[in-house]
């Protein structure tokens, strides 16, 4: 009776384990992103991309997801992608200054209206070639932006760019550091996740962030002025992918990632940072905190001459490398109110 039973316990494990190995992965791809676990992007865009690669695949592909950058520094997320420390990242491109100068050209003040169009516009210049060359050696799977960002102080209104003046202010990338020195801030860069710290401590005095970051990051605690100036300027993000772990793949793994690329999965990206804009402005009102916004007429007088003055230095900076950022440049504007004015 003994030898029966444990003959039977060993036929049942053994099946049970001849199953596992069954439905294992065939490949498992680490995903490291710099946003906290808990967050909006990591649950609405790459936990979702994730589930749906596993599902497209039959299990075939699974996505192990490291937030909260322990796997790579913000900084070095691109590069880790491309040496195969990690095997994806969702990324900010300007961390890695004047490596994606003509992508960064959807960053200058009034490119992007909100985040869903703002996606459309980067994603739709990949495709179209303008700025495909900047990414050669990894495998870009969808580009997105978030939506307008603007200015959030602690202790101090702005509602003009002389307002701006020794304020020590967070810069998320070298074409924002341009607007601050103009308007005689002192731009301070560091990664988003260490602003509230930052902030809290007295290192800097405000961020600039859209409405998304100051919920994200919890600056809405810190921050009591918040100034909307219509379009400040944004931020561009790409999720990518290791061009080898790529190509190891068979084709019918290959067709799935494929299938999860591109526009589609940029407007998602898109929508779910407009939503957190929403979120994160409902924060501030419920705090009663003071939001200025910049009236049509306080920004032709006060702001756009500034603002002017930075997009055509970045323009005339990059045509003198030799780089076609003035076609690019037309190329966003013409895509902001015509094909992407209203993404579906």
């Amino acid at each position: 009776m003994n030898k029966i039973t444990t003959l039977t316990y060993a036929c049942a494990l053994g099946a049970m384990l001849s199953a596992g190995t069954a439905s294992a992965a065939d490949v498992t791809l680490r995903f490291g992103h710099f946003w906290p676990a808990v967050s909006a992007a990591q649950k609405d865009i790459f936990e979702n991309w994730a589930n749906q690669v596993k599902e497209d695949s039959k299990g075939r592909i699974n996505v192990e997801i490291y937030a909260s950058a322990m796997l790579a520094k913000p900084p070095a997320q691109y590069d880790a992608v491309s040496h195969q420390i990690i095997d994806v990242t969702a990324t900010v491109q300007g961390y890695t200054a004047n490596r994606f100068p003509l992508t960064q050209v959807v960053e200058l003040p009034g490119v992007v209206k909100n985040a869903a169009q703002g996606s459309c516009v980067i994603q739709t210049l990949y495709n179209e070639g303008l700025i495909a060359s900047e990414y050669k050696d990894t495998k870009p799977l969808f580009l997105f932006t978030h939506g307008p960002g603007m200015l959030h102080t602690k202790g101090k209104k702005v509602e003009k760019p002389e307002d701006l003046a020794n304020l020590r202010i967070r810069r998320p990338t070298s074409v924002v550091a341009s607007l601050l020195e103009k308007s005689k801030a002192l731009p301070v860069g560091m990664p988003a996740p260490e602003s509230y710290q930052s902030m809290q401590r007295g290192v800097i005095d405000g961020v600039a962030l859209p409405w998304e970051g100051a919920t994200v990051f919890k600056l809405n605690e810190l921050a009591d002025n918040h100034t909307d100036i219509g379009g400040l300027y944004s931020l561009s993000f790409i999720v990518t992918m290791n061009k080898d772990v790529y190509n190891r793949l068979d084709s019918e793994l290959k067709a799935v990632i494929d299938k999860n690329s591109g526009m589609e999965w940029s407007i998602k990206s898109g929508q779910s940072f407009d939503r957190l804009d929403e979120k994160g402005r409902m924060e501030a009102e419920k705090m009663g905190d003071n939001i200025v916004t910049i009236s049509d007429a306080q920004m032709k007088a006060d702001w756009k001459p500034m603002l002017d003055s930075v997009t055509q230095e970045y323009i005339r900076d990059l045509e003198a490398k030799g780089l076609p950022a003035q076609k690019v440049y037309d190329r966003a504007l013409e895509l902001s109110s015509s094909s992407c004015a209203n993404p579906a």
